[in-house]
């Protein structure tokens, strides 16, 4: 068994950059009426959008989770033989996205007949789409799509990245040397040195079995997400073992609405053979847990926070498993 401490702070900024959670897109016609509490209302306490967004130099493809920052993970994408544009990859999301500067650039004009629902952590909103006929990541190529259109809510990136349609694919993210890499399963067995997390898929999300607290957890794995979420049903749970008093702290979503949540110091957290321990954890009645219906049982949504902090990181749709190698101690002097 391992033991994994990460070392936080108890009070992190009041502002949390966005978590780019499952965008449930559903397209409507021309009679819809775009109208959403995201678009007619401003952010909370008028925080301006370049005040929540990562602005730290980012690494080419991925970068590790450290003191002053949230890793990423980077996708280099061609969309309609242009690009190759930086999505935000995104486990936890059922559709990709772009901003509205990539929009512009790609020269496709904006079909505001055609608006997309766009389900984020903290609410839903009516957006605009554009219409593309390709694809491409890599040797893979997908399309054609109706790509919602969001602000610049992804900390520099020019959109994001849904791989809810992998199956039979392995993500392979080297923090270490800054690697990023989709390919067909070889259906390996994970190399020496790496922890194992089975994996289950429910919906094109890939999900894990844990314990938090000893308290039996359903947790998503969401490389998308900068901060992991539980929600109440889990605090509940845990009550008699996280502290009283809570740091309260905003979570911006793609649609950029708000919502506040209670970041406390969580129990050791049982990650396959994994044991981490000093992890915080935001928790809230988000939006989000409501439009799944995970309310009632423990939920956890696995963010970035924790992702990233490991050297290497593969999720294995075909194994059904993600495959965790732990950070190198640093030599000593």
């Amino acid at each position: 068994m391992n033991l994994i401490h990460l070392r936080h702070g108890l009070r992190r900024s009041i502002r949390v950059a966005c978590c780019l959670l499952a965008l449930a897109v559903g397209s409507t016609g021309a009679e819809e009426t775009p109208g959403s509490p995201a678009q007619e209302t401003p952010p909370e306490n008028g925080v301006a959008l370049g005040e929540i967004v990562v602005q730290a130099p980012e690494p080419k493809f991925v970068a590790p989770t450290r003191r002053d920052r949230i890793g990423r993970i980077w996708a280099p994408v061609v969309i309609d033989g242009k690009g190759p544009y930086r999505l935000v990859l995104d486990t936890g999301a059922n559709h990709s996205a772009v901003t509205e500067r990539t929009a512009r650039s790609l020269g496709t004009p904006t079909a505001i007949e055609t608006l997309a629902l766009v389900n984020g952590f903290t609410g839903s909103a009516m957006v605009p789409t554009i219409s593309v006929t390709s694809i491409d990541i890599g040797a893979f190529a997908l399309g054609p799509a109706n790509l919602p259109v969001l602000a610049d809510v992804f900390g520099g990136a020019e959109g994001v990245l849904s791989v809810s349609d992998l199956h039979n694919e392995r993500i392979f993210a080297d923090f270490a040397h800054d690697r990023l890499e989709i390919a067909p399963s070889q259906r390996a067995r994970a190399p020496a040195g790496f922890a194992v997390v089975p994996l289950h898929m429910s919906g094109g999300l890939p999900m894990a079995d844990i314990l938090v607290g000893g308290v039996r957890t359903r947790a998503i794995i969401d490389t998308g997400a900068q901060s992991s979420v539980g929600n109440l049903a889990l605090r509940r749970a845990l009550a008699r073992q996280t502290p009283h008093k809570a740091a309260r702290e905003d979570i911006i979503g793609v649609t950029l609405q708000a919502q506040s949540g209670d970041s406390l110091s969580a129990p050791d957290i049982q990650l396959g053979h994994l044991t981490i321990h000093g992890m915080t954890i935001v928790f809230g009645d988000m939006y989000l847990f409501q439009h799944w219906h995970l309310t009632r049982e423990p939920t956890l949504t696995i963010g970035m926070d924790l992702l990233g902090s490991f050297d290497v990181m593969i999720i294995d749709y075909a194994r059904r498993e993600m495959q965790l190698q732990l950070r190198a101690r640093a030599a000593p002097p």
